[in-house]
């Protein structure tokens, strides 16, 4: 049986989908009411996409409510998990903020905690019982959606790892690494970096887990062309997209993104988490 918290968001394909009710409380505090008979049921899934706190809190609520039916197993699929990106604590005073959200997930001891494309491998290590989906497919869909031979751009040091993977699934995509560096103090970005001398005009795909405001991108973006790189493509698995896509649009012949966190229905080609399951 599957729970999906977000009506918009059905990422499996099946007719044993439970019904429910919610709504917000005049204090704040979202709730939810088990509408469906699980008598029987051994086991639930449930899906979500998180955009606030209250729909994490809404996800833990679900969860409690689930279990006061007796199930045996509770599955989660969160294919965006939340403050991944807050993965080490790099000033004094912050809070590891994705260790907050995997304990609270980790006291309610379920079965599975599917994720898709993780920011780094300390969500896996964090979160108890974790599945994490590669974006392999995802980026061998956008390779056959550009339909020419393209370069990999690997944006940081920290996306290095997954994207060599990627290129050995897809059989060898030739792979350029780049380089930036962030102002721990003001979060600026600077200082970006090609790591090869001439491009010969050859069409480049950046790839990475996660686009926001953007600002690594335009700037990776001016120093591929000024390293003469041909088109520019971006693949992100989560896109945040919060100052939209003006900016991008006018260094990116066309980007790609998945549903995980939001549906997106103009300036970007989306490609359905369920296409990649």
């Amino acid at each position: 049986m599957y729970l999906n918290l977000d009506p918009q968001f059905t990422p499996f394909q099946s007719d044993k989908n439970l019904e429910f009710e919610t709504f917000t409380f005049s204090g704040g505090e979202p709730h939810i009411k088990i509408l469906s008979n699980l008598t029987n049921v051994s086991d639930v899934t449930i899906t979500t996409r998180i955009q606030s706190f209250n729909d994490f809190g809404l996800l833990l609520l679900a969860i409690d409510a689930v279990k006061r039916f007796n199930i045996d197993k509770i599955n989660v699929f969160i294919p965006y998990f939340p403050a991944a990106r807050q993965d080490r604590v790099m000033v004094s005073g912050e809070p590891l903020s994705v260790k907050v959200y995997a304990d609270l997930l980790n006291q309610l001891n379920l079965n599975k905690v599917t994720v898709f494309d993780t920011h780094s491998e300390v969500t896996s290590a964090v979160l108890n019982n974790c599945e994490s989906l590669s974006n392999h497919v995802f980026i061998k869909q956008v390779v056959s959606k550009i339909n020419k031979e393209v370069l990999l751009i690997s944006p940081d040091g920290g996306a290095l790892k997954k994207i060599y993977k990627v290129s050995e699934f897809l059989g060898g995509i030739p792979v350029i690494e780049c380089s930036k560096k962030r102002n721990v103090k003001n979060g600026k970005l600077e200082g970006f970096k090609v790591y090869e001398d001439d491009l010969k005009g050859k069409d480049c795909l950046i790839v990475d887990d996660i686009c926001d405001g953007g600002g690594t991108f335009i700037g990776l973006a001016k120093e591929l062309k000024n390293k003469n790189a041909g088109n520019l493509y971006l693949a992100v698995s989560h896109g945040i997209f919060n100052k939209g896509f003006e900016i991008l649009d006018q260094h990116f012949t066309k980007i790609f993104t998945t549903d995980s966190f939001k549906t997106i229905v103009e300036g970007v080609e989306q490609i359905a988490i369920k296409e990649l399951l």
